[in-house]
């Protein structure tokens, strides 16, 4: 039988080594591999060059390895929840390479199949295409490094021609994930928002770590139920249904007259 459990989350991400690619899965901070990510700060790996759709916020998910200054690169989608982000980015210590959010999804999608690029009408007449896009500040405030231009083909599309735009796809060293729950062969199901980015992002690394609530004896999970199969998975661990989870941005609303409030906030799922 293939038995893909690790005893710990410190254990299975022991070997990521320093200036590593990893792609993370995570929306907001539904569905942040927070043990992971935690183990991988408590060991000290840094210069890391990280895929994820955002950076977390400043004491949570991504945002406590990028507080500590242990990432070199940042390819996101979006990064607005993150003052240390904007501070490191600004002064020229952090590298970004901003994407748009389908682009970012496609990219770890197609490197996860095998296909080494693609065309899209995403960016197109933008800079995306274009080229110029600030990637690193130089202390001084300028632009140390800026976005190279795109190969721009036109095809035809509903029988008009359209101008599409090349992106190539991500493939990283590692990819650390979250889910629900899996199986000792790598099965995995989601929950709700956590299941945004966290296949695409356990596709494209090389070698993925899974951390799931709950872990169950393979054949437990309905096939036709399964979201991301074990192919794709090498390490898993089991993190417990009360791990820790924040809410990105919680908004409330005035007592109503039977005395109940409502929540709402982009919480890991």
């Amino acid at each position: 039988m293939i038995d893909k459990k690790w005893a710990s989350a410190a254990d299975a991400v022991a070997d990521i080594p320093d200036g590593a690619s990893l792609a993370v899965g995570g929306f907001g901070l539904s569905g942040n591999p927070s043990a992971l990510i935690g183990a991988l700060l408590a060991q000290g790996t840094s210069g890391l060059s990280v895929v994820s759709n955002n950076c977390g916020v400043d004491d949570w998910g991504l945002g406590l390895l990028l507080g500590a200054q242990r990432i070199r690169k940042m390819t996101s989608s979006y990064v607005g929840e993150n003052k240390e982000f904007e501070r490191q980015f600004l002064s020229g210590e952090l590298e970004l390479e901003l994407t748009p959010q389908g682009t970012l999804a496609e990219k770890l999608r197609a490197g996860g199949s095998g296909i080494a690029a693609f065309y899209t009408q995403t960016g197109v007449g933008t800079q995306v295409a274009e080229g110029g896009l600030p990637r690193r500040y130089a202390a001084d405030g300028s632009v140390a490094i800026a976005s190279p231009a795109k190969d721009v083909r036109t095809f035809e599309l509903h029988g008009q021609p359209r101008e599409f735009v090349l992106e190539e796809a991500i493939t990283t060293d590692f990819a650390l994930v979250h889910a629900a729950l899996g199986d000792r062969h790598g099965n995995l199901i989601f929950n709700k928002a956590a299941r945004n980015f966290n296949p695409l992002a356990a596709m494209a690394g090389r070698i993925c770590i899974a951390q799931v609530e709950r872990l169950v004896e393979p054949g437990e999970l309905d096939p036709d139920q399964i979201h991301l199969p074990g192919v794709y998975v090498h390490r898993v661990v089991e993190v417990g249904s009360d791990i820790e989870k924040r809410i990105e941005r919680r908004t409330v609303r005035p007592s109503t007259s039977s005395g109940t409030d409502s929540g709402s906030g982009n919480g890991e799922a």
